[in-house]
C-alpha cells in the first residue's frame, strides 16, 4: 500500500509534485519516487510489502520505456496471474506492481476484470499521450482529482491537492447533507468544491484536456447472472471455499501480517479461519476502553483462549481523546466516524511499533449478509440500532438545509432488502467505513486488508434469497450456519451488537 500522485498537462511542476508527495509520505515512508516526462510528472510513496528489492520501486516503466504505472494497493493474485502473463512479459521483479501494468499491456482495459485485489493506480502512456486510472470495485483504495482548463491532478488524499493550493473552499451542498442527514456525499463526491474522487469500480481517460469516466465493474450484472437455486448444503460449500481461499490470498506478503479482532460474529469467523489456513501464532489486535459496560474485551479473550495467537490489546483513555482526535481530524481531511476511529489509531501505532505492517480486518458481512436490524424491520434506517434520526436540524439555519435535497438511492433490484444491501455497499456504510480506516491504518504505515470484501464472496451472498439471510428473525443466516461448525454456539447465534463505546459519556 501506498501514495500515488501525478500531474498531466501544461502545468505539470516537479516542485509541486513533491509538495503533494510529502503531504501523504506517511503512505509510504520507505521509498519517493518521481517520473518526470513531457506532459507528465508522476509521483510514489512506497510502503513495501511484496518484493522489497529497490527494483520495484515506483514509478514503474515496462521494458519499452512507453508504459509508466503508479500503484497503490495490492493484487492479491498476482502470482496466478504472472504465470498467465510469462509468455507475453519478460519479467524484471517478483512485484505485483509490474504484473498489474504487464496485465494493462496484454489484456487492455479488461486487466481490471482478472484482478482481485485493492487498487488506485494510473498509467501513463508516453506514446498516445493519454492517462488512464482505475480503482478496485469496492472503492477500497482512494483516488482523488481536480481537473483544470489544461492540466489534471491527482493523489492519494485530499491534503495532497490541497497542499498545491487546489480545493480549499468547502463544497456547501455536502456539507448541508452531512449536517441534515450524516450523508458523506455520492461516491463522487467529496466535501470540498473543485475535488472529486473516482468512484469505486469505475475507470477514467485523461487525453488533451479531455477526461472521460466509465463503470468498468457491473455489479448488478453479475449478481443477476448467479445460480439462485442451489441449495444450502452447495451455496455453504462454495461460500466456504471462497472465504477460505480471500484470506488464504490476503495473506500473501513480505512483511509480518496481523489481523484485527472484536467480540462479534464476524471477527470471531475471521479469527476462525486464519487459525484454520495459518495456524502460526499469528497477532490479534483489540482495543478497550476499560468501561465494563461498552468493552467486548472479555469476549475476546475467550475467544482467543481456543486459539494459539498472541493478543494485544490496546486501551483507548479518556486522557487521549482530544490530541487524538486533532490528530486524526488532520488526517481524515473530511468528517470521521468518532470513537472508534481514534481507537484504531491506537490499533495501528502499537501494530507497526510491534513490527506488524499488515493487518487483516472485518469489514462487509453485515452488508452481503444482510446483519443489521433495519434489514429485518420493514424501515430504511442507515444507522444500526437508532429508532429515529439523530441530527438536530432544527438548529442548522433553513437556507443551508436547502443547499441539499434529500438523499435518493438507486433501487436497481426488485428485491427490497438487496436494494438496502446495494445502498449500503456502494453508497453509505462501506464507502465511509472504508475512506476512515484507509487513512488512520496509512497514518501509521500499515496495510489494512478486507479478506471479507472479496468480490466472489460478495457477489454469491448478494444474490441469495432472502431466506439465506434472514429466516425465523435470525440475521446473517446462512453465515451462521456455516460458522456454527467452527465456533460455539454462544457466539454463532448471539444478536446484532453494534460496536458500543463511551462517546457519549
Amino acid at each position: 500500500m501506498c501514495g500515488i500522485a501525478g500531474i498531466v498537462g501544461a502545468k505539470q511542476n516537479e516542485q509541486l509534485l513533491h509538495k503533494m508527495l510529502n503531504s501523504q509520505t506517511h503512505r509510504g515512508p520507505d521509498f519517493t519516487g518521481v517520473h518526470l516526462d513531457q506532459d507528465i510528472a508522476l509521483g510514489h510513496n512506497r510502503l513495501s510489502i511484496i518484493d522489497l528489492s529497490e527494483a520495484a520501486n515506483q514509478p514503474f516503466l515496462d521494458n519499452t520505456g512507453r508504459y509508466a504505472i503508479v500503484f497503490n494497493g495490492e493484487i492479491y493474485n498476482y502470482l496466478e496471474l504472472r504465470k498467465e502473463l510469462a509468455s507475453y512479459y519478460d519479467f524484471r521483479t517478483s512485484s505485483d506492481t509490474e504484473v498489474l501494468l504487464a496485465a494493462y499491456i496484454t489484456w487492455g482495459k479488461v486487466c481490471m476484470e482478472k484482478c482481485n485485489g485493492m487498487f488506485s493506480f494510473a498509467i501513463w502512456d508516453k506514446v498516445e499521450k493519454s492517462l488512464l486510472a482505475a480503482r478496485d470495485r469496492f472503492g477500497v483504495k482512494p483516488f482523488y482529482y481536480h481537473e483544470s482548463s489544461d492540466s489534471f491532478y491527482f493523489s492519494s488524499e485530499i491534503k495532497a491537492l490541497q497542499s498545491i493550493g487546489i480545493g480549499k473552499e468547502f463544497n456547501e451542498e455536502v456539507w448541508s447533507g452531512y449536517f441534515s442527514s450524516g450523508s458523506y456525499g455520492n461516491p463522487d463526491e467529496t466535501f470540498y468544491n473543485d475535488i472529486k474522487q473516482l468512484p469505486g469500480g469505475h475507470v477514467l481517460y485523461y487525453k488533451e484536456g479531455v477526461l472521460k469516466m466509465k463503470q468498468w465493474y457491473q455489479f448488478i450484472d453479475r449478481v443477476n447472472q448467479i445460480e439462485t437455486n442451489l441449495s444450502q448444503q452447495e451455496v455453504q460449500k462454495k461460500y466456504t471455499e471462497l472465504l477460505e481461499d480471500s484470506i488464504a490470498l490476503r495473506f500473501r506478503a513480505d512483511v509480518n501480517i496481523g489481523f484485527n479482532i472484536s467480540g462479534g460474529l464476524d471477527s470471531s469467523t475471521l479469527l476462525s479461519f486464519v487459525n484454520k489456513i495459518k495456524q502460526n501464532n499469528i497477532k490479534a489486535f483489540t482495543f478497550y476502553t476499560g468501561d465494563d459496560r461498552y468493552d467486548e474485551l472479555p469476549w475476546v479473550k475467550e475467544m482467543i483462549t481456543l486459539t494459539q495467537n498472541p493478543l494485544v490489546a490496546v486501551k483507548l483513555t479518556p486522557e487521549e481523546v482530544p490530541a487524538l482526535s486533532k490528530f486524526i481530524a488532520n488526517i481524515q481531511d473530511e468528517p470521521f466516524g468518532g470513537i472508534p476511529t481514534l481507537a484504531y489509531a491506537k490499533l495501528f501505532d502499537e501494530a507497526k511499533k510491534q513490527g506488524v505492517t499488515v493487518l487483516l480486518d472485518g469489514q462487509g458481512m453485515d452488508e452481503q449478509w444482510a446483519g443489521y436490524d433495519y434489514y429485518k424491520n420493514n424501515n430504511n434506517q442507515v444507522i444500526q440500532g437508532v429508532s429515529k434520526s439523530p441530527f438536530r436540524t432544527n438548529c442548522l439555519h433553513t437556507d443551508f438545509l436547502k443547499l441539499k435535497e434529500k438523499t435518493a438511492y438507486p433501487q436497481p433490484f426488485e428485491n427490497r432488502i438487496q436494494n438496502l444491501q446495494y445502498r449500503d455497499l456502494f453508497y453509505t456504510k462501506i464507502p465511509r467505513a472504508l475512506r476512515f480506516n484507509d487513512r488512520v491504518s496509512m497514518a501509521f504505515s500499515t496495510e489494512l486488508r478486507e479478506p471479507f470484501l472479496d468480490y466472489r464472496m460478495v457477489e454469491l451472498a448478494f444474490a441469495q434469497p432472502d431466506g439465506h439471510k434472514i429466516n425465523n428473525g435470525q440475521s446473517k443466516y446462512l453465515l451462521r450456519s456455516i460458522v456454527s461448525q467452527h465456533l460455539s454456539d454462544a457466539i454463532t447465534y448471539a444478536p446484532k451488537r453494534p460496536l458500543q463505546t463511551p462517546q457519549r459519556e
